[in-house]
């Protein structure tokens, strides 16, 4: 889904019983895998998946991640993650995520992850590499 100049992926994710605790509640670092799934399914949708980088002589480490918890979400619940890249300047991948209980349609979640490049030695790299140009502006991103 493309709005204004946002590119936005929504997936569902059903809730295992292996993601969540004694009380039958999510544990919380699983937060980080629906958000890992909202990357990935991101990245196969615009053609910046995690070997499409690899391929281009990158990795993108994950150097930041936050996740605000809003409601508790339990086993067998339907998760609607939505993923939303951030436009920068720097040389980074930043994605927002928003995370919907879908019988409810409430927010039970919302973060944020940061990845830079690394080159083939890996070296952080400064600059926007080529190719995530030519990304962006196949994308509207930038002229």
């Amino acid at each position: 889904m493309k709005t204004e100049n946002k590119l936005i992926k929504r997936i569902e994710v059903p809730v295992r019983f292996s993601e969540v605790d004694s009380m039958g509640i999510v544990w919380h670092g699983n937060y980080v895998k629906f958000f890992e799934d909202g990357r990935e399914a991101f990245g196969k949708e615009y053609g910046i998946a995690y070997l499409d980088i690899y391929s281009k002589g990158y990795k993108v480490p994950l150097v930041k991640i936050d996740c605000n918890y809003l409601r508790f979400v339990k086993y067998g619940d339907i998760l609607i993650v939505e993923t939303e890249f951030v436009n920068t300047l720097a040389a980074k991948i930043i994605y927002k995520f928003r995370i919907f209980n879908k019988e409810t349609n409430i927010m039970v979640a919302e973060g944020s992850s940061m990845q830079v490049f690394l080159d083939e030695n890996d070296e952080l790299i400064l600059t926007i590499p080529k190719f995530f140009e030519d990304w962006k502006k196949k994308h509207g991103l930038i002229q």
